[in-house]
Formats: structure tokens, C-alpha cells, sequence
């Protein structure tokens, strides 16, 4: 019996701030945004997704996806009684350029064969990444989650525990003990890796290192590349995939990174 097709595609053009209210699927979905960021929700996690970073989202699992940028959102369904590929939980998925242009083969008018033969490979060169991926648990009790959104939406706000705190009409002690409760993080922690997660999407605009680590609150770009490599095992420009070339002076590639000129961090990158 000849194999059949077991994706189906579908392309939606979403605007900075727009978003797919919570919902879930009968088959599996990679969410992968071709360009742009997308954010994905998943119960109180949620990721941040460049381009050369995709979502396995189990089939029947609960999501929200919105876009932090003008996105183009790629979704790529599998069906999960023909799909070799099964985790049971969302997973973080490299994307290769050549997965990319894999996915954009798929999205044109193919005979049968030649689609599932190209599927097959698609399927074969989707592995979970090697590097460390930024995921932020969001806390759910009402003052811890208030903070969450103040930070969120100002990462470079540098109020400190008290005075976020007093803003929430809680106390220092209870803000500590919710987060490390309901994140597993201390409240530090969660910070930074809010304001990392923030990075990612200015990163993928192409905005410089330094810029960026202004954008979300450190006072060098030494500072940030130091807490993103400690966090991800990788400096930005080496996060957005060893395609990635940064260069002084250079204009970006798609999903790469542009450090400072003089900066500490273009020695790294080099």
C-alpha cells in the first residue's frame, strides 16, 4: 500500500500583539514562525520561538500562540496515526534552514509522492535542541502575577523586590516564597529569564547587543551576553544557529544577530 500524506500546512499573517486564544488540536502541531517571534502558552509556561526555533505541541494539549512581532506563523500539522514522530509533551524543535525550506517545498502544489517523500525527510531532520531554550514559567497567584506582568512588559523596569511589592500590596517574604512555589525559580532568576526572553525578540529584529541589553535593564552589553550565555550555554549570536555569522558593522541575516561595534561582545561572536 502506497504511504499517504501526514502534514497538512496552513500560513496565517499575524500582527505584533496579535494572538490565538487558548485552544487545542486533534493531531500534533509544530508552531514555527518563518519570520518574526512567536510566543507560545502552554497551561504556565510559555517560550519565545525565533525562526530557527520551532514547538511540538502534542496533539489534544491546550495552547495559546500570539505574535511579540509581525509574524508570519507557519502551522504545520501531523497526523498522529501516520506521524513517526511522538513526544509526549512540548518540546523545542531546531529548524534548520534546511528544514525551512523543506516546509515552504511542502506548502506548494505536490503530487502525492513527491510530498510524502519530502515529509519523510522533514520528519527525519526535526530534532529537539541542543541548546538550552529560555522557557518562563508564569506564576499564578494574583500579586506574583502582577509583578510578572509589571517585568514583562518594562524588563528594564529596576524597581526593586520591595518597591514591586509594595506596588502589588504584598510583601517581599510572600513574593519570594510565591515565585520559588509556583516557578521553581528564585524571584532573580525568573527575572533574568524574563528579560532574556524579551532580548529574543529584539535579537531577531536585528537590534545591536547593546541596544538590547538597554532595552532589558543591564547597564553594559558585557553584562548581558554574560547572563544569556549562562542561561542558554550560548552567546546570542551562537543561539540563533551556527548559520549565523555576526560581523561588525554587518546588516543581519534572517534570525541573526548584530553586536556593537567596540563592544565586548563582538570579540566573542568572532
Amino acid at each position: 500500500m502506497a504511504a499517504e500524506s501526514a502534514i497538512g500546512l496552513e500560513r496565517f499573517e499575524m500582527l505584533r500583539g496579535q494572538a490565538f486564544n487558548r485552544h487545542a488540536h486533534d493531531v500534533h502541531q509544530l508552531a514555527w514562525a518563518s519570520t518574526g517571534v512567536l510566543m507560545v502558552g502552554v497551561d504556565d509556561r510559555c517560550w519565545v520561538l525565533p525562526p530557527n526555533l520551532a514547538l511540538w505541541i502534542p496533539a489534544g494539549v491546550w495552547h495559546v500562540t500570539a505574535a511579540q512581532r509581525d509574524t508570519v506563523l507557519q502551522g504545520i500539522y501531523l497526523d498522529p496515526a501516520r506521524c513517526g514522530l511522538a513526544w509526549d509533551e512540548p518540546t523545542v524543535l531546531a529548524v534548520s534552514p534546511f528544514a525551512g525550506h523543506l516546509i515552504g517545498y511542502l506548502t506548494g502544489d505536490l503530487d502525492e509522492a513527491p510530498r510524502v517523500r519530502a515529509e519523510a525527510v522533514l520528519l527525519d531532520v526535526l530534532r529537539p535542541v541542543g541548546r538550552a531554550t529560555i522557557e518562563l514559567p508564569i506564576p499564578t497567584d494574583r500579586r506574583a502575577r502582577e509583578v510578572a506582568d509589571i517585568l514583562l512588559a518594562d524588563p528594564a523596569d529596576q524597581r526593586s523586590l520591595e518597591e514591586l511589592a509594595a506596588r502589588v500590596r504584598s510583601s517581599p517574604r510572600t513574593l519570594l516564597r510565591v515565585f520559588a512555589a509556583e516557578t521553581g525559580m528564585t524571584f532573580s532568576q525568573w527575572r533574568v529569564h524574563a528579560r532574556l526572553q524579551v532580548a529574543i525578540g529584539h535579537l531577531a529584529e536585528g537590534q545591536r547587543v547593546g541596544r538590547v541589553a538597554e532595552l532589558v535593564g543591564y547597564a553594559t552589553a558585557s553584562a548581558f551576553v554574560a547572563a544569556f550565555r549562562r542561561v542558554t550555554g550560548h552567546t546570542p549570536a551562537h543561539y540563533f544557529g551556527p548559520d549565523t555569522r555576526a560581523v561588525t558593522g554587518a546588516t543581519r541575516t534572517p534570525g541573526g544577530v548584530v553586536p556593537e561595534e567596540g563592544s565586548p561582545a563582538v570579540d566573542e561572536h568572532r
